[in-house]
């Protein structure tokens, strides 16, 4: 019976929130610029063919991956897996481009896409563009219960920004190359181009620098990347439109570096070792120190060699110059070159960086701290503090181009929704139309401090769909119910990626219940939502780098699907007030919910400790859904049911801070008791 009213809510759920569909294109994410459909049909069988212009790596690189996912989703035996050189044979999809991308900044990356007569036609000014068209083509994949098809269509396409980048940090944890790799694969599902490589930290220096192997040796813990290895994930995301920027972050934030060299930091005869913690360090370089910029000049040397892309991020955040306001040595050298705070000093040292970057034919890009009045122009200065909108237009008002990542911190562990309404430029922080040329774009950043190979990918993915789309498309597509709608629907076509996403959910769940019955798990997983901001490890104080992120905390993600759903509707619901037919599918929602601790305990599982932690979540959820469904059947108040809701309330705030979870449908929960106080008043 009970799986009976989950088909017949979910039927309801569709019906009412997700099927807005009305042509075929508003699938896409992101949204193009402009589609038209138009009449017919082009139906998929073994013929499909794709035609190429010539041996562009790039091309063939898109053409051979499209043709695997498209037999693989459709299950079609193609009788020719590869793309041809165009000549005399008539082909399905026929690709034409003017020029080959040098893959930097500012390229060309329109495209455009027909759909016609029983031929597809991809069309672009460079390679890039036909990258895009082929990410564009397979979503457009549609069927019958008989077969596979492309409605005929027209779209022309272009990305509203030219920086649409996505920043891993490998050093707080190391993320070996194959998940590189795969989020590579994903960057280009999402129409992302700049992959930011967080390589030096406090925890660990992860890339091979030959001129000095005490970096690896001494600050790596043995894991780095050799610079083959590099140059191999380079090539891989050259071939997929993906330029691939380093970052080694100084002065601060330079312990691995100082494991390494302790003789360049601030603080003399220290002997350092790697942070296994969290949170901000006081570890900082000498400035003052000429040997500082020779190691560092030999670093930058390397890396200009390895990494094509015009730009190096040297970091520059987050320097309190607690070590150098206690040497007294940079004290008076302060005081002799006239540099008034640690910021002017810092600002010296970024200069100095400056010359050794040009030096390799390279530009310097940090963050925002590193803005100054001396510090050159084509710096970029990347935005992640305060207010929405206002360090970036504070840059660029300076004269800077910037990029955004303020907004766009997806280890925050927010909500696609908050993500997705991010703006670049708020009415309180204005900018000209001719200033606003000088955003280059965003970028999210996935910090590594509570993330592991079997986790990122689900930290990452599929909000940053959502991201993805705010990069790309205009900022008038803003509809968050449309956003969900279609970020949801492309999410399972990542596993053919290999993003673990959703796979390494059950991994999780039968490590914690050692391989028992994962069923009621994986629906409270459906309604669980790691806590947000940095309150799971409280700025450092709880996490080290090998603790154990194999909890339910690490099963669940950002935007729990049924939580999504619920709070779709409870808002409709409120804005409505009298809507019966929502009235009643949340009414269904609580009555199936209320039952889950029943359920899960009906399961008879072995328990053991994690799991005992669950049951205690799982058992006040079901109070609370089975209050809150007596409360909306209510006909008049009902103090008793309310003094219950408070505390169970209460109970659920300090099982979320053992558990490092709450219910992603808590807000909901509030706003449907209060709206219920005052319609019964």
């Amino acid at each position: 019976m009970k799986k009976i009213i989950i088909f017949f809510i979910a039927l309801r759920v569709f019906a009412y929130s997700f099927s807005q569909k009305t042509e075929n294109y508003k699938d896409l994410m992101p949204m193009p610029v402009q589609a038209d459909t138009l009449k017919g049909i082009l139906k998929i069988d073994e013929n499909f063919t794709i035609g190429i212009p010539d041996e562009n790596p790039r091309i063939k690189t898109a053409a051979t991956k499209f043709l695997r996912r498209l037999s693989d989703r459709t299950g079609i035996f193609l009788k020719k897996g590869f793309p041809e050189i165009i000549g005399d044979t008539i082909y399905t999809v026929e690709v034409k481009y003017d020029k080959k991308s040098q893959l930097k900044l500012k390229e060309d990356e329109s495209y455009s896409i027909e759909i016609k007569n029983y031929k597809i036609l991809l069309a672009a000014k460079t390679d890039l563009g036909i990258i895009h068209a082929f990410e564009t083509l397979l979503q457009l994949l549609e069927n019958t219960p008989e077969f596979y098809y492309f409605h005929n269509i027209k779209i022309k396409d272009y990305p509203r920004f030219a920086w649409r980048g996505l920043l891993i940090d490998v050093s707080r944890h190391f993320e070996p190359v194959n998940v590189i790799k795969r989020n590579l694969d994903a960057m280009c599902v999402a129409k992302l181009n700049v992959f930011h490589w967080h390589l030096s930290d406090d925890q660990g220096f992860r890339v091979e620098i030959k001129k000095y192997p005490q970096l690896t040796n001494n600050a790596s813990d043995g894991q780095f990347y050799t610079q083959e290895q590099i140059k191999d994930v380079i090539k891989y995301a050259a071939d997929r439109g993906i330029m691939v920027m380093p970052e080694i972050d100084v002065p601060g934030h330079a312990t691995a570096i100082l494991t390494a060299f302790p003789e360049i930091g601030s603080v003399k005869d220290t002997i350092y070792t790697l942070q296994r913690n969290a949170g901000i360090f006081d570890p900082t370089l000498d400035p003052t120190n000429p040997k500082t910029y020779e190691i560092l000049d030999g670093i930058f040397q390397e890396l200009a060699k390895l990494f094509p892309f015009e730009y190096i991020h040297i970091g520059g955040d987050e320097n309190r110059g607690k070590h150098w306001n206690r040497n007294i040595e940079i004290q008076k050298f302060m005081k002799k070159e006239g540099l008034k705070s640690n910021h002017e000093l810092q600002t010296y040292f970024n200069l100095k960086l400056v010359k050794i970057l040009r030096k390799y034919g390279k530009k310097m890009m940090g963050w925002e701290e590193i803005a100054s009045k001396k510090l050159p122009k084509d710096a970029i200065i990347h935005s992640w503090m305060g207010k929405p909108g206002q360090s970036l237009s504070k840059a660029i008002k300076q004269g800077y181009q910037a990029v955004l990542s303020n907004g766009f911190y997806i280890d925050l562990m927010l909500p696609a929704a908050t993500h997705y309404q991010t703006r670049f430029v708020t009415a309180q922080y204005p900018l000209t139309k001719k200033q606003q040329e000088k955003i280059l774009g965003g970028e999210a950043t996935m910090w590594g401090e509570l993330v592991t190979p079997l986790t990122i990918d689900s930290r990452i993915w599929p909000r940053t769909l959502a991201i993805g789309e705010r990069f790309w498309s205009s900022k008038d597509v803003r509809d968050i119910r449309s956003m969900y709608r279609r970020m949801f629907k492309q999410s399972y076509h990542l596993e053919e990626l290999g993003i673990t996403h959703i796979r390494n959910v059950d991994v999780i769940l039968r490590n914690i219940t050692e391989n028992q019955d994962i069923t009621y798990l994986k629906k409270l997983v459906r309604i669980y939502e790691p806590l947000k901001y940095y309150t799971r490890n409280k700025g450092g104080a709880e996490y080290q780098s090998y603790s154990p992120f194999t909890l339910f905390a690490d099963a669940c993600s950002a935007d729990a699907p049924d939580a999504v759903q619920f709070n779709l509707l409870v808002d409709q619901y409120l804005k409505t007030k009298k809507d019966q037919f929502l009235h009643s599918i949340l009414s269904d929602y609580l009555l199936i919910w209320k039952d889950y601790y029943a359920g899960f305990s009906s399961q008879n599982l072995k328990i053991n400790p994690k799991l005992k932690k669950i049951y205690v979540l799982s058992k006040n959820f079901s109070q609370m859904s089975d209050i809150l469904y007596k409360l909306l059947s209510s006909q008049k108040a009902d103090k008793k049911l309310l003094k219950k809701f408070e505390t169970e309330l209460k109970k659920m705030n300090e099982i979320s801070s053992k558990t490092d979870v709450e219910p992603g449908v808590k807000h909901s929960f509030i706003q449907l008791v209060e709206y219920w106080k005052i319609s019964k008043e």
